[in-house]
């Protein structure tokens, strides 16, 4: 059985949502902490990264992952995939959409199998799939 494997980050927030401010670590790289503000998350970004960004981060670096091999899998390995990751947040709404952008250099594989693998990949890609997941909680007061 695979050993289990726990990324961790974590966010300090301090304030109200419309004057606050926070900063999001992560924590399991130790690759750097994020400024995060709600004008970033729902104006503009102004060099600061937003929870959306993170998903979009999340999913262009996993959806490639998955992607290379299922490819592997149909015995037509990629030489190349470049994937990038959008995901769309209007206030009050909430994520309101997820686009991802794939081009694959992929010898040996006519574009309806590529199709067909890059819409498997995109179902069973572990993030996509962490964007339904139930969420467990548990809260206390300091």
């Amino acid at each position: 059985m695979p050993h289990p494997i726990v990324s961790e980050a974590s966010t300090v927030w301090n304030g109200n949502l419309f004057t606050g401010s926070g900063s999001t670590s992560l924590q399991s790289s130790g690759v750097g902490t994020f400024d995060v503000t709600w004008k970033a998350r729902s104006e503009e970004h102004g060099g600061l990264t937003s929870p959306e960004e993170l998903i979009a981060a999340a999913l262009a670096s996993c959806y490639p992952m998955q992607l290379s091999l299922e490819l592997e899998q149909n015995g037509t390995t990629p030489t190349t995939l470049k994937a990038s990751a959008a995901v769309t947040f209007v206030a009050g709404q909430g994520i309101t959409g997820v686009a991802i952008l794939l081009q694959g250099d992929v010898p040996g594989i006519s574009d309806d199998d590529f199709q067909r693998i890059a819409l498997s990949a995109k179902e069973n890609c572990p993030v996509s799939k962490a964007l339904a997941v139930d969420i467990t909680l548990s809260a206390s007061l300091a």
